[in-house]
């Protein structure tokens, strides 16, 4: 939860320094009515009697949170940067390809314990060919979400994502379920909501005087070729 409240700023100011995108108030309503709902989910966490037990570091987690969500947020704005850049299919070869690697150096660091404690079966690689294939469909639906809206529309889009384990939670473990997280869901929605309908107002007014700009340009060019 925290990392989806630190993210979402720092894609903001990262995108409007450096790749120029104007926010207008109606955007900035949205965004604001997003993080609104899932600060009520946070603060409906807190005071849950089964969240009540905190980790032995609780700062230090929070600290890694932060800069983790700084480095999703550089991620997201650069990948942005070159979705709009730059070939979408050279992109996801060089995300696969240096991911691959990445990862594959990570998991022989940081998990090689839990990595042979797994006994390789057909249902126990079943979960790993689903998550491989959730995460191949996820990365390749980025690049083209990011080229229409933007990583700031991505990264609202992911506060909906906790809201499935609301409904797992629900139905499949039978655990009640605070009626703040379903106020908080309608929040993310709402904001979703406003911000995605005036970034397609802004995106047609900017198409229209674009389209007007090069028409008045043909005009200019027919004229000057005449005289």
């Amino acid at each position: 939860m925290l990392l989806d409240c630190w993210s979402i700023p720092c894609v903001i100011i990262l995108t409007w320094f450096f790749l120029k995108t104007k926010y207008r108030f109606k955007k900035i309503v949205g965004v604001v009515i997003c993080i609104a709902g899932i600060v009520l989910v946070i603060f409906s966490d807190v005071h849950a009697s089964d969240r009540s037990q905190s980790g032995s570091n609780p700062v230090k987690g929070d600290l890694l949170v932060i800069a983790g969500a700084t480095l999703y947020a550089v991620c997201n704005v650069s990948e942005e940067f070159f979705t709009k850049t730059a070939d979408q299919v050279e992109l996801l070869a060089m995300l696969g390809l240096f991911g691959a690697i990445a990862s594959g150096i990570q998991i022989s660091v940081l998990e090689r314990e839990e990595l042979k404690s797994i006994r390789w079966s057909s249902g126990a690689v079943l979960p790993y060919a689903g998550f491989a294939a959730a995460m191949f469909l996820f990365y390749s639906g980025v690049p083209v979400l990011l080229k229409i809206s933007g990583s700031t529309m991505l990264n609202l889009s992911l506060l909906t994502s906790d809201m499935w384990s609301v409904l797992i939670r629900i139905f499949v473990y039978r655990e009640k379920v605070d009626w703040i997280y379903f106020v908080a869901f309608a929040a993310v929605a709402v904001g979703l909501v406003v911000y995605s309908v005036f970034d397609k107002e802004v995106d047609e007014s900017g198409g229209d005087e674009l389209g007007k700009s090069m028409h008045f340009d043909e005009e200019a060019d027919v004229a000057g070729r005449l005289s």
